[in-house]
């Protein structure tokens, strides 16, 4: 379809996106992927192969989507941080890989841009956005430095007025597709040293001299329809293309990542109420026994934790809406952010698994989404920050705020702690003992997973506080305090054995079957 034919099929697209009242601009979106993923293709099918039809991103984005990441002052929509969970949730109950590919341009490009570019940058970057269809994303990552990004090697020196960025950065979701990317990098000192510090560059591929060169594209394993891949940088950034901070860098990044996590629960959201639908639907029409599958107690059980996750995931939702916009600095919020996007991304790989173990063998084509919804949300819970990472450092703050407060019973501090002061109460037999401030690393991890949802159960608490309906309600609470006892069970064991290294040696089971 040529461009004069599209506008003409798409008046949407003539008019100023900021007039659009939000609840048509999602119902054109919603239209939008009906037309792309059901009555021109059949998306099972485009599921399965590399890349998104060129068609699909020509037509979602000629409705100017990412407009909700922008300024009202430069066209956009805002930035309002509902309407940015909302598309994400939107877009996700469609498609994971559509949503993740608007949270990388949101969350990770537009956002930062927003709050941090200097003026004269930011007008041409989101002119581009709004009517030319451009995307962005953000490189951080590297081969030999993943979680440990703040010793990147990545650095970047001034030279004639500009910035020399040189490095290789890789798992940058978007490679080879975006026009715009962030990139991060230390400064090189005189004496060839890296400074402590990270600076952020808005960097134009199309512009010259900031040209990025993509050395490989990886097979990754799930989210076909998105590229990574390992990029070559040797970049001249003009000056005027550095983000600015407010104090440090790695406060701006902090700011940026824990504001990306906090809007995870808009990706789970379509996600797990998609997996939710379908698995309601199929359990109801199967047939075992000669009775519905849904009538079997097993299957309530699995259905009633995928609904918890979706109230859960709801809550959450609610409460990153409100907490969660650029005018808040989110640099401290470390406990928060972790919590929620730790949290989510378990319940979004459980309920993959759920709706896989419900529908049975047909689940286990590439073709039908339950399955392929396991290797499609499993890098949720590795990117921007591993989960077993995040659940340590969850635990590793609460134990500096304890000490701080001079408080070694966990109950006592977490009734008091503005995130657990209404869920501490209804778990105080859980929660009523003196915490040992000197935890080994693995059961660092173990209590991070039941701090995550102990935030969660108050978020949930909030959520019914509103309003919301008291049977989902409840249902997600006893969900949650189930998961809670659960955990506490592994956290009180005694646990601190190391692998054996040599464990081949005599350890052949046939040296121990009698000879016949």
């Amino acid at each position: 379809m040529d461009q004069a034919k599209l506008k003409v099929e798409n008046p949407i697209s003539e008019r100023n996106v900021q007039n659009i009242p939000f609840g048509e601009f999602l119902n054109n979106l919603k239209a939008r992927m009906k037309l792309v993923f059901h009555d021109r293709a059949d998306i099972d099918q485009m599921a399965v192969k590399r890349g998104m039809p060129p068609f699909v991103m020509r037509e979602i984005m000629d409705l100017n989507p990412l407009a909700i990441g922008i300024p009202s002052e430069y066209g956009g929509r805002g930035c309002k941080m509902e309407e940015a969970i909302a598309l994400l949730a939107t877009t996700s109950y469609e498609s994971l890989a559509l949503s993740l590919t608007m949270g990388i341009n949101s969350a990770l490009f537009l956002q930062p841009v927003a709050k941090y570019a200097q003026e004269e940058a930011k007008a041409p970057v989101f002119e581009r956005f709004l009517k030319h269809q451009n995307m962005g994303g953000l490189m951080i990552t590297e081969p030999d430095f993943g979680s440990d990004a703040l010793n990147m090697q990545t650095s970047f020196s001034e030279n004639n007025g500009k910035y020399h960025l040189q490095g290789t950065k890789h798992w940058a979701g978007l490679t080879g597709w975006a026009e715009f990317w962030l990139l991060t990098a230390r400064e090189r000192s005189q004496s060839g040293d890296l400074k402590r510090d990270i600076d952020f560059f808005i960097c134009d591929v199309n512009s010259p001299d900031q040209n990025i060169v993509v050395e490989e594209f990886y097979e990754n394993l799930g989210l076909f329809q998105i590229p990574y891949g390992r990029n070559k940088l040797d970049v001249q950034i003009p000056k005027l293309q550095r983000l600015v901070p407010k104090s440090t860098g790695v406060k701006m990044m902090l700011d940026l990542l824990h504001r990306s996590r906090m809007q995870f629960p808009g990706m789970a959201m379509g996600f797990i109420q998609r997996l939710l639908d379908e698995s309601i639907a199929h359990t109801n029409q199967r047939l075992i026994g000669g009775k519905p599958l849904v009538s079997y107690d097993q299957v309530q059980q699995r259905l009633g934790r995928l609904q918890a996750s979706y109230t859960i995931c709801s809550a959450m939702c609610a409460n990153s809406s409100g907490k969660a916009g650029i005018e808040n600095d989110l640099f401290s919020h470390g406990f928060e952010a972790n919590s929620v996007k730790s949290v989510v991304t378990d319940l979004m790989q459980e309920a993959a698994q759920s709706a896989t173990q419900l529908v049975g063998a047909q689940a286990y084509k590439l073709s039908h989404i339950a399955g392929r919804s396991i290797t499609d949300s499993r890098p949720f819970q590795i990117f921007e920050g591993s989960n077993d990472i995040l659940y340590a450092q969850i635990s590793e703050n609460l134990v500096k705020m304890m000490k701080k407060a001079k408080e070694n019973n966990l109950y006592q501090f977490l009734k008091t702690f503005d995130l657990t002061s209404k869920s501490a109460p209804s778990m105080k037999e859980l929660l009523d003992f003196e915490l040992n401030m000197d935890l080994p690393q693995r059961k660092l991890v173990e209590l991070g997973a039941i701090l995550g949802r102990i935030v969660s159960f108050e978020m949930v608490i909030n959520l019914g506080e509103k309003g919301y309906r008291s049977d989902l309600i409840n249902n997600g609470l006893v969900f949650l305090k189930q998961e809670i006892s659960s955990l506490f069970q592994h956290f009180n064991f005694s646990n601190q054995k190391r692998v054996v290294e040599d464990y081949q040696e005599e350890s052949s089971w046939m040296n121990f079957v009698a000879a016949h």
